[in-house]
C-alpha cells in the first residue's frame, strides 16, 4: 500500500529523528569524512611556518603539527592524508616537487601558493629597512608582477594538479593583510606603507582568486577571518618582524592557523 505524501513526510521525519538519537547520522557523517584521500600543498602558509611544533622529519620545509591540514586531517581522520606543503615554495615548486601524492584517487586538495613568486618577502624587508618611497616602490612592482607574471606561473600549477587529481575538490585559499590600520603600532611602518603593503595582498588575493576560479577551483579568502587581528590590532595572529627568527616574521600563529585558516578551508569544503 501507497503512503500518502503526508505519511511519507511523517516517516522520513520519525527515521531522521531515530538516526540523530542513535548517533547513526553521525557515523554516516564521519564515514563519508574517513573516505577521503586529501593532499595538503603549498607554500608556508600550509606548511604552517609561525606556528612552532615543527615535525624534525621536515627539515627546513617546517611542516608543523599545528598547520591547518594537520588540524582538519586530525579531526576528521580522511583514509588518506599527505602533507607535502614547503617553506618558500614557489609555483615551480608546487610543480616540480609536491604533486607526488595526487592521483584519480585524490578527492581534496588544498592549496596556497603565490606570495613568493611575488617577491612577499623581498617586499617586507624593503618596507623594514628602507624609506616609505623605496616601499611602496617596491609593493607596486610586486603588484605589476602579479598582474604580467604570475596567472601564467598559477595556470601551469594548477593544470598540473587537474591533470594528476581530475577527480578532487581543489580549496586555493589566500593571504591575510597583515595590518590594522589605525591600529595600536606606536613605531615601525609608516600607515601609508602599511596601506600599501594591505593594497599588496588584496591585488594577489583577487588574482588568485580569479585563476582558481577559472579553473574550476574553489576559492577560500581569509580575509575576513584576520580581521580584527591583524599586526597593530589587540590580538594579532600574525608574528610582526622579528628579529631572533626572521623566518617566521609576517607568518600566522598557531591562533592565526586554529583560528583562521582552518575554519576558512573548513567554510570551502
Amino acid at each position: 500500500m501507497k503512503l500518502s505524501r503526508a505519511a511519507a513526510f511523517t516517516t522520513s521525519l520519525l527515521l531522521g529523528a531515530a538516526l540523530t538519537l542513535t548517533g547513526a547520522g553521525a557515523a554516516q557523517a564521519d564515514s563519508s569524512a574517513a573516505a577521503l584521500d586529501y593532499v595538503a600543498l603549498g607554500d608556508s602558509y600550509s606548511s604552517g611556518v609561525g606556528a612552532g611544533s615543527y615535525d624534525s622529519a621536515s627539515g627546513n620545509c617546517k611542516r608543523s603539527t599545528r598547520a591547518f591540514p594537520k588540524l582538519w586531517a586530525a579531526a576528521n581522520s580522511p583514509s588518506s592524508f599527505a602533507f607535502t606543503a614547503c617553506s618558500g615554495a614557489r609555483t615551480n615548486d608546487v610543480t616540480a616537487g609536491q604533486l607526488g601524492p595526487l592521483s584519480s584517487a585524490t578527492d581534496l586538495v588544498s592549496l596556497t601558493v603565490g606570495g613568493n613568486d611575488a617577491g612577499f618577502a623581498d617586499v617586507m624587508t624593503t618596507c623594514v629597512l628602507q624609506s616609505e618611497a623605496t616601499c611602496i616602490a617596491r609593493v607596486n612592482e610586486a603588484k605589476s608582477y602579479v598582474d604580467t607574471t604570475l596567472p601564467g606561473r598559477l595556470d601551469s600549477v594548477y593544470s598540473a594538479i587537474r591533470t594528476k587529481a581530475p577527480s578532487a575538490r581543489v580549496v586555493v585559499l589566500g593571504y591575510p593583510r597583515f595590518y590594522k590600520l589605525g591600529g595600536s603600532c606606536l613605531a615601525g611602518l609608516t600607515e601609508n606603507e602599511r596601506r600599501a603593503i594591505n593594497g599588496g595582498a588584496d591585488h594577489l588575493n583577487a588574482a588568485t582568486a580569479k585563476r582558481a576560479a577559472d579553473h574550476g577551483f574553489a576559492w577560500a579568502d581569509v580575509t575576513p577571518a584576520f580581521t580584527g587581528h591583524e599586526i597593530c590590532s589587540s590580538a594579532s595572529w600574525l608574528h610582526s618582524v622579528n628579529w631572533l627568527n626572521i623566518g617566521e616574521s609576517y607568518h600566522p600563529t598557531a591562533a592565526g592557523q586554529s583560528g583562521g585558516y582552518l575554519p576558512t578551508f573548513k567554510a570551502a569544503l
